[in-house]
């Protein structure tokens, strides 16, 4: 790692009055990853839109390496300031825009011109030459529509590199990846690293944190905690600073667990495109774990179950009766939830407040003669407080939550109507270490009321850590079904590959 090139110092932001960012300190080397983590609302967001020229922080200063390598103050009043300094950044979501091609997203308001007319053939070959850089060979002249997640964001990593980037600041760029293209992605930043350029790379996932980090900078509640270098610290050390308390870390539920009947039990059925018949069981007051890789099949049996997907061979039974969930009603009816995997996109209504989003399956079972605010007030204050969700009251809109709180909120909308089976697929997916301890509590607390709790995740760790038992799903069928004792990553990953 090189020297000091970016420093910013007793950096300072209010909104509104209240104080979001408070003295915090923060340094990048040339040529090295620097990972920020957080809790949401730890100020990382904000810190970056001030490094980036988004906002204007009210008092500290930025400093930044001229090509001598001395600091100098720096002040970036819009986000072209940044830019023009070698400083960008590629979001969770990007921006792309997705009807143009490569080069035009590329070159966007900088477009090489010949008599006044773009150029449109220098245009590709130019972004030719920046996807070069970040090792992707596909031609500039595609359209960006065409492209897969990993291929977007390498687009925008291009995109900065353009700009002459010495800065590239990182937010969540694995959360929507495969394996594989995590990987590739983490040999880009080692070639990009070799190329002197820096890395400020936002996370929650503690294994990727560690693979890829030199140092490590904690923000908690908009203050400065530690900077530590990743080789001297621990998973478990990261995640106290951060939170500022022990981390839930059991195992697995202590919780006895009754196997005379199942709570559900599916017999020789099929899920999606696949022909494999398979059985399944789970039981009251147990979490049960599924995992398997992108296409193993995990999401299509959670869909048949929930009546989503209808079923097309076999039987499900609750409690020893047999169920036929032809459509999502018929899965309520029966008492089974499901949290999806895509909360934004199916578990909520981002644009109703949180007392909407709660109660908007409990009203039909209320008497329309005695519907009113009042009532679902209640009902609306009791998950509130039951769950912890952190908000300014019932009536904030939910896409105004953090990632965990919105979850809580999905939870509480199962929990109103006394659900007796809850599956969640990728239950902590993009929510802070702080959240994922608050519901994996909450999953142990409801799996000793009784409940039974379906897990699917890709997070091995998160697999291991919360499950009594574990599942491994392979085109579409079951292929290891074992209690939670003495498992490990390898050998549930072995079963996911065979």
């Amino acid at each position: 790692m090189g020297n000091v090139i970016l420093k910013m110092s007793k950096i300072t932001k209010k909104f509104a009055g209240v104080t979001v960012l408070d003295n915090v300190d923060f340094s990048l080397n040339q040529g090295e990853v620097h990972v920020l983590i957080g809790e949401n609302g730890a100020g990382k967001s904000t810190l970056m839109k001030i490094l980036t020229g988004v906002y204007q922080y009210d008092s500290g200063e930025i400093e930044l390496a001229k090509s001598s390598g001395e600091l100098e103050k720096v002040e970036f009043k819009k986000p072209k300031d940044a830019l023009d300094h070698g400083i960008s950044m590629v979001f969770q979501e990007f921006n792309l825009m997705e009807n143009m091609s490569i080069a035009e997203n590329i070159f966007i308001g900088r477009e090489p011109k010949k008599n006044f007319i773009v150029d449109s053939k220098k245009m590709q070959i130019d972004a030719q030459h920046e996807l070069s850089k970040v090792n992707l060979n596909i031609p500039s002249n595609r359209a960006v529509e065409s492209l897969t997640v990993a291929e977007k964001q390498c687009v925008e990593i291009a995109k900065c590199v353009s700009y002459n980037a010495r800065v590239i600041i990182l937010d969540e760029p694995t959360s929507s990846l495969t394996d594989k293209e995590v990987e590739a992605l983490f040999k880009l930043i080692l070639s990009l690293k070799k190329q002197g350029i820096s890395i400020i790379y936002i996370s929650h996932r503690m294994e990727e944190i560690f693979e890829i980090g030199d140092r490590i900078t904690v923000l908690r509640d908009g203050k400065y905690i530690d900077t530590l270098k990743t080789k001297n610290t621990t998973p478990n050390h990261l995640v106290k600073l951060m939170i500022g308390r022990d981390f839930y870390d059991e195992n697995k539920s202590s919780v006895s667990i009754s196997k005379d009947t199942p709570m559900i039990e599916c017999r020789n059925i099929s899920v999606g495109r696949y022909k494999e018949k398979f059985d399944f069981k789970a039981y009251a007051g147990e979490i049960v774990g599924i995992f398997g890789l992108i296409g193993s099949g995990r999401t299509e049996f959670a869909k048949v179950i929930f009546g989503i997907d209808t079923i097309r061979d076999g039987e499900i039974f609750k409690q020893g009766k047999r169920i036929n969930n032809k459509k999502p009603w018929n899965a309520i009816n029966n008492k089974i939830g499901l949290i999806p995997e895509d909360r934004k996109l199916y578990g909520l209504n981002l644009k109703q407040n949180i007392r909407e989003n709660t109660t908007i399956i409990k009203l039909r079972e209320l008497n329309w003669l005695l519907l009113s605010k009042n009532n679902e007030s209640k009902i609306t204050d009791h998950y509130i407080n039951r769950l912890a969700i952190s908000a300014r009251g019932q009536n904030q809109i939910v896409n105004r939550l953090s990632g965990g709180n919105q979850q809580k909120v999905v939870i509480a909308k199962w929990l109103s109507i006394d659900t007796d089976i809850l599956i969640m697929d990728e239950p902590t997916r993009g929510i802070d270490v702080g959240a994922k301890s608050e519901i994996y509590t909450l999953m142990q607390k409801l799996a000793s009321e009784g409940k039974c709790i379906i897990i699917i995740s890709s997070d091995l760790p998160e697999i291991l850590r919360i499950s009594n038992r574990v599942i491994v799903m392979h085109d579409g069928r079951i292929t290891f079904d074992k209690d939670n004792i003495s498992l490990t990553q390898e050998i549930i990953m072995n079963a996911a590959l065979n």
